[in-house]
């Protein structure tokens, strides 16, 4: 495994940390701030539920790019306006945050699992999302779930610090 892949697994590990001590906490109230260049805002309950639903979704977004035999940029991912996405946070926003990091724990032990299983080659198979362009499988993964979930994590931070 290398480097590389070593780090972002480090990185999942503490993003995962974090989160259990905010699931382990009183739910704080207020509206996150948007993502960079956005414009939703988020009470806790939908970022749990978003982050119960995304580390599945973009493993196997990464899977398939790795899977499809093909030398072109394998078509992946999704846009915020995605219905599936959409649905899983209103279905999921009132659920209990520690039931919510049951699911997170699950997918982050099957994104690590994954990504040891991986060969070099297969990290620098090519996707192309709608909107980020081409990206090689470890941007994806660093992307899409390490950063994303540092992410989140931040805004569970900063409505803590604002409550």
């Amino acid at each position: 495994m290398s480097a590389a892949v070593e780090a972002l697994l480090a990185r999942l590990t503490d993003v995962e940390r974090r989160l259990v001590e905010h699931a382990n906490a009183p739910i704080p109230s207020g509206l996150a701030e948007p993502d960079p260049g956005a414009e939703e805002r988020w009470e806790a309950g939908q970022v749990w539920a978003h982050l119960a639903e995304f580390p599945a979704y973009w493993l196997a977004q990464a899977q398939r790019v790795i899977a499809l035999p093909t030398h072109e940029p394998v078509p992946f991912g999704r846009v915020k306006t995605d219905v599936g996405r959409i649905e899983a946070i209103e279905r999921d926003r009132h659920t209990d945050p520690t039931a919510l990091l049951e699911r997170v724990r699950t997918s982050l032990a099957e994104v690590s699992d994954a990504a040891r299983t991986f060969s070099p080659e297969a990290w620098t198979r090519r996707g192309a999302h709608p909107t980020r362009g081409e990206m090689i499988v470890e941007r994806i993964i660093e992307r899409f779930i390490v950063e994303h979930l540092e992410e989140h994590a931040d805004q569970l931070d900063a409505l803590v610090q604002t409550a």
